[in-house]
């Protein structure tokens, strides 16, 4: 119990991610999730997005010198718990968040590589790709392909899910200390993610798919959990597997609700939590 005059602060998490106009995935999902889950979310926007339920329909850049003043405006006055990165579109804004993140020696830090919208769309350049992996596979504390994206960066197919430990082990040898791979775009009725870690610890994660059409977000919101999870006070292990939790609550809990006219959002308000606090000695 804190005592009555001690100072105290909330659990701090900041998203780098770009913009959903649409309010299901993106910066928009993160803040929704950090809520929820009882942080105090801050947000940095790389792009902004002309998106909906059923597509991406434009994207509009934000220069990376004004992405490093929103992340130093951030820092210098309020500081972080630990940091979610989501869609970085281009080098110089990769490049910004390497600096960032050496520069106040953030510790707990989620990559979530998106590079393709739930609607198919591609978020992200092909030469940013390899940015990426360089400058920030190794900054990371975890980093959460889905499927496709881990194909994308192997140059290879992920059939089935006997192949996503070796996958999630070819990621691994990217530089990653720690990689959540997401088998849930895979044909299958049970949903298989592997967390595989650098010490030699890996976990198999399974559950009954969740019949669904609002999955809009799904990535952003995981990614945006473990980080929420992280910031306050968990395990990485631990992190993930409370995330999950969310998620699958999260869907089951959107399922039956119309949203537009495609890949509705999740319900990521389902059981809010008060914001917590720690000692701010």
């Amino acid at each position: 119990m804190r005592a009555m005059n001690t100072p105290a602060r909330y659990a701090r998490v900041l998203t780098i991610a770009g913009s959903d106009s649409g309010g299901g995935a993106g910066i928009q999902a993160d803040l929704k999730t950090f809520a929820a889950l009882g942080c105090y979310g801050m947000s940095a926007i790389t792009a902004l997005t002309a998106q909906n339920t059923v597509g991406v329909q434009g994207i509009h850049a934000v220069p990376a010198a004004f992405l490093k003043a929103q992340i130093q405006s951030v820092m210098d006055d309020i500081g972080v718990d630990a940091l979610k990165i989501g869609m970085l579109h281009e080098p110089g804004i990769v490049e910004v968040v390497a600096w960032a993140i050496d520069h106040y020696r953030i510790r707990q830090v989620v990559l979530d590589p998106v590079m393709v919208a739930t609607s198919g769309d591609r978020l992200i350049a092909q030469d940013t790709v390899q940015v990426l992996v360089r400058e920030l596979f190794p900054r990371a504390s975890l980093v959460t392909p889905n499927l496709d994206e881990a194909q994308w960066l192997l140059g290879q197919d992920i059939p089935d899910a006997q192949a996503l430990q070796a996958a999630a082990q070819g990621l691994l040898a990217l530089g990653a200390p720690a990689v959540l791979l997401k088998g849930g775009h895979l044909a299958s009725d049970e949903v298989v993610d592997w967390l595989i870690q650098a010490t030699g610890s890996s976990r198999r994660l399974a559950s009954a798919r969740i019949p669904s059409l609002n999955v809009h977000g799904t990535g952003c919101t995981l990614s945006s959990a473990i980080a929420a999870h992280l910031a306050l006070g968990h395990g990485l292990e631990e992190a993930v597997v409370l995330a999950r939790r969310f998620i699958l609550e999260a869907i089951a809990q959107g399922a039956q609700v119309r949203t537009g006219q495609g890949h509705g959002p999740l319900n990521h308000g389902f059981a809010p939590v008060p914001l917590q606090t720690f000692s701010a000695a």
